[in-house]
């Protein structure tokens, strides 16, 4: 059944330490409706005392607030904020203190209990902060009407969670009506949120925080809260509320916490201790400080410092669950997940219910391998927690793997949708093997335990298998150690990405993490990979193209011992794409300068657990110096990009002496100033959101654009310009000079906005398929994405018969989207000619997934190639022929010669309309 009435809402504890449920609809909405509404009042000298908490002067509001208590010890309003501000400063039994003897003057007050449970558990007395729950509970049950305003509603609300009663309807029933009676009351919107924040619905979360701020707009509460909605998804908001929150409160310890965990991250752990400092100074006993401390200490490989750590987040609360799950939470967001399920395990020993714990073991383990264990806890968790909408996801995303289809060899278990499987599941194994063969030999290391890799046709699928959450759509493939996730090209549709190289990109981290075990930082990890990619294929990988140029002669170049924070915070996803590029240019300048054998000393140096600085200045140069150098390095490579190009950006002033009407140049020097090619996307970033179309604005220039060029006839952007406006115009022939000139200074571009890529299409325009041909063969041979000029390349040389080349370029394009059928078709057309009978088979099985316009003539081109290999699976297909077209002929001829006893093995190819 659905609805309260056939929810148990609540339980209480009497006193003989029995439980009872107090159940049933009419009563719980009878309750609930006798006590929304009405506010609490409170005077002007509380809210001057509550301003002094909320500004950080803790100090200043305990000595006020201690005074007021004495004067009118039965105000609870003093003595919550009293306790509240002990709690701050870390001094638990001052606050133990002061809370027992505000019950005694306040016994009634569901406030002061449900603080006096907070007090109880920051020293340790669960059993005490548990009763105080079922005081509330029995309070609540014998006098509803006597809780009517918004604060009190709340505590309601938190005690019923406590109590099992469903998260989604505290919302709707408590925490709701609360902030709709009083919209000026904080503690409505603060729930709200951090409910919200718990089951991961950020939205919700950041929706209620928001709301909030239009009420309060310098609680530092909300704008804490508001930050940790958006860290997930949009680190520079995120950014924008701590701001406010620190500006507010210097000394927010949250605010303060938040940003250490994302210094963990960004492996900047000297501000991580910074920042640790900062909060020890305000509260010297925060347990979750304590516990950033312990992660610090296990990622630099201090045993005894993580111990001590931990140790002191424990010191008062000895069994506090929520200590080894932070600890281990952390661990494993920086991949270290065999070390954080340990701590989710010590966590659920102190608290065996303590869901946080359970949901991020499920996680850890499904990363580890042990699937079993790992879907069993989700599945718990989520049929306790139904509002989890991580957990939610996560069981979803079960029932739709439980279809996929599972291909496995020696080495590789493979999960793909069934469909994808049958077109290309072959062609995935036998890259991985590859790539396998390839890494392993070159590092000297062997994977000792099957590599898990999910092909995920739906990016939502990767997103959640991978973060827990849908989202983070610029990433294409995930490594966990043994567990590889990926998007197929299903999930890309108007992006080409060449899938060889993600799966390669990703097995790279299969060996690198496991060599070092999972004990390097992420840009290591990444430079590697994407250095790998292009040792294997020079298509692959990334190069220097002109907005990078850009960013490192402008001294946009990230210091080495910083690039790990490159990754995690990115101003724009160029950024994140050039974070990518420099940490293979890192990996490229190690290996030149001191040799493939240094790096993999580097590698195995860090499995030891030792920081990174030290390894490197032990197998190459003291870090300051390595920086040096290599910023020579990348300069250098910078400035060998086309140098015979001006690379200047024009200005205003230049084009408005160059003769065009100021009221056409707001949009030309948009044009101008705007990186015209697009970037070519590393494995794991999303396409610049920033790159022009082809299409011009078609802004009327008259001569001034000539005008300029003709002043600067080398210039990459006026060329650029100058050809876009011809071919926008369809003036084919006056587009070719610029570009054939751009080509020239500049053959190494790529990219569909590339010159070549224009080219080839003022070419076609003009009917010059020669000249058409020869700069798309160039184009092919150095870009990896480039779908469309694979397709037309396969198509012109299919029309001379150069079968060769057909096979080549259909190869190419099934290597960036093999879920269409033009590739296939080329492909087993050139295999036709070419006798390759293996081939044949595979391409027109390939093309029977995909929905083919003539599938008769598939059928028919599978049962001569099964015929000729003497397969009886020739006469199963002949049928299927002649099911589709009953008068196909030569497919009736075939069959009446599988039918004779003694019937020749050679058969006449069909021609292309046998099909009546």
């Amino acid at each position: 059944m659905d609805g309260l009435d056939c929810a148990v809402l609540l339980s209480s504890r009497v006193k003989t330490g029995r439980r009872r449920l107090w159940a049933g609809a009419s009563l719980w909405l009878s309750v609930v409706w006798c006590i929304v509404g009405g506010l609490h009042s409170s005077g002007a000298d509380i809210k001057e005392a509550q301003d002094l908490f909320l500004s950080g002067n803790y100090s200043s509001c305990i000595e006020q607030a201690s005074e007021m208590v004495r004067h009118r010890p039965a105000s609870e309003d003093w003595q919550v904020l009293l306790s509240q501000a002990l709690i701050a400063c870390g001094k638990y039994p001052e606050a133990y203190h002061a809370i027992t003897n505000a019950l005694e003057e306040n016994s009634w007050s569901i406030r002061l209990q449900w603080q006096a449970r907070q007090v109880f558990l920051c020293n340790g007395l669960t059993e005490a902060a548990d009763q105080m729950t079922d005081r509330i509970v029995d309070r609540v049950n014998s006098q509803p009407a006597s809780f009517r305003d918004a604060d009190s509603l709340v505590v309601v609300g938190r005690a019923a969670l406590l109590r099992g009663l469903d998260p989604k309807r505290v919302l709707d029933s408590i925490f709701d009506p609360a902030r709709k009676s009083d919209p000026s009351a904080r503690e409505p919107y603060l729930a709200s949120g951090e409910l919200a924040l718990e089951k991961h619905d950020f939205a919700l979360a950041a929706k209620r925080f928001e709301e909030g701020l239009k009420q309060l707009p310098d609680d530092p509460d909300l704008q804490c809260g508001l930050a940790r909605a958006y860290a997930p998804s949009d680190g520079s908001l995120m950014a924008e509320a701590l701001d406010k929150a620190l500006e507010r409160n210097s000394n927010h310890v949250a605010s303060l916490l938040l940003l250490a965990d994302r210094t963990i991250d960004a492996e900047e752990y000297d501000e991580t201790d910074r920042l640790l400092d900062r909060i020890e100074s305000v509260n010297p006993n925060e347990p979750d400080a304590w516990a950033y401390r312990a992660v610090v200490a296990h990622l630099r490989n201090r045993p005894d410092a993580e111990e001590s750590a931990r140790n002191n987040a424990l010191k008062f609360w000895t069994n506090n669950a929520r200590v080894d799950f932070l600890i281990g939470q952390k661990l494993s967001q920086n991949y270290r997940f065999a070390e954080g399920a340990e701590h989710q395990r010590r966590a659920l020993s102190f608290d065996p219910n303590y869901l946080p714990a359970k949901s991020q073991l499920a996680q850890d383990l499904l990363r580890l391998g042990d699937e079993s264990e790992g879907w069993m806890l989700a599945d718990e968790v989520q049929k306790k927690d139904g509002y989890d909408v991580e957990m939610f996801n996560l069981t979803t995303l079960h029932d739709t793997m439980a279809r996929f289809t599972t291909l496995t060899n020696e080495d590789f278990v493979l999960r793909m949708g069934a469909h994808e499987a049958k077109v290309y599941g072959t062609e995935v194994l036998d890259l991985l093997e590859s790539a396998r063969s390839n890494l392993c030999a070159k590092y000297g290391f062997q994977v000792k335990r099957p590599t898990t890799v999910e092909v995920f046709p739906e990016q939502k699928d990767f997103a959640v298998r991978t973060f827990g959450m849908p989202g983070n759509p610029g990433y294409l493939g995930v490594c966990f150690g043994s567990l590889v996730t990926a998007n197929s090209p299903a999930a890309n549709p108007g992006h080409p990405v060449n899938w060889q190289a993600v799966l390669w990109h990703e097995f790279c981290h299969v060996v690198t993490l496991q060599i070092t075990r999972n004990r390097m930082p992420r840009w290591l990890s990444e430079g590697i990979s994407v250095y790998e990619e292009v040792q294997h294929n020079t298509t692959w990988g990334q190069r220097m193209i002109p907005r990078y140029r850009e960013m490192i002669m402008s001294g946009e170049l990230t210091p080495i011992s910083k690039l790990s924070g490159a990754f995690l915070a990115p101003r724009t996803p160029m950024h994140l794409q050039f974070a990518y590029y420099e940490s293979s240019l890192v990996v490229e300048f190690i290996v030149q300068k001191f040799g493939q054998d240094q790096l993999k000393d580097i590698l195995n140096d860090l499995s030891t657990g030792k920081e990174i600085n030290e390894v490197i200045a032990a197998h190459t140069v003291a870090m300051d110096q390595l920086e040096k150098d290599f910023s020579d390095f990348v300069r250098q490579r910078a400035e060998q990009l086309a140098p015979g190009l001006d690379w200047q950006k024009p200005n205003m002033e230049e084009l408005i002496s160059a003769g065009s009407e100021e009221r056409d140049l707001a949009g030309v020097y948009q044009r101008f100033t705007t990186n015209l090619p697009p970037v070519r996307r590393s494995p794991k970033t999303p396409p610049d959101k920033g790159t022009s179309s082809d299409e011009d604005t078609g802004v009327n220039l008259g001569g001034g654009l000539l005008k300029w060029v003709a002043r600067h006839p080398t210039n990459y952007y006026g060329l650029m310009q100058q050809a876009k406006v011809s071919i926008s115009r369809k003036e084919f022939q006056a587009a070719k000079e610029p570009l054939q000139k751009l080509i020239e200074l500049y053959p190494t571009q790529t990219g569909p906005d590339s010159a070549y890529a224009l080219l080839a299409s003022a070419h076609r325009a003009l009917g010059e398929t020669n000249a058409e041909r020869v700069v798309l063969e160039t184009l092919a041979r150095q870009d990896d994405e480039a779908n469309a000029a694979y397709l037309r390349l396969a198509e012109l040389c299919a029309l001379t018969g150069d079968w060769s080349e057909v096979a080549t370029n259909a190869e190419r394009s099934l290597a960036v989207d093999p879920l269409i059928a033009a590739p296939h078709r080329f492909l087993a057309q050139a295999s036709s000619h070419t006798g390759n009978t293996a081939e044949i088979i595979r391409s027109n099985r390939a093309l029977l997934q995909l929905d083919p316009p003539n599938p008769s003539q598939v059928h028919f081109e599978l049962a001569q190639a099964f015929y000729k290999e003497g397969n009886p699976e020739a006469h199963r297909q002949v049928l299927e022929a002649l099911e589709e077209a009953p008068r196909y002929r030569a497919a009736l001829n075939l069959l009446l010669q599988l039918d004779e006893p003694s019937g020749s093995n050679s058969v006449a190819a069909p021609k292309p309309h046998a099909v009546p």
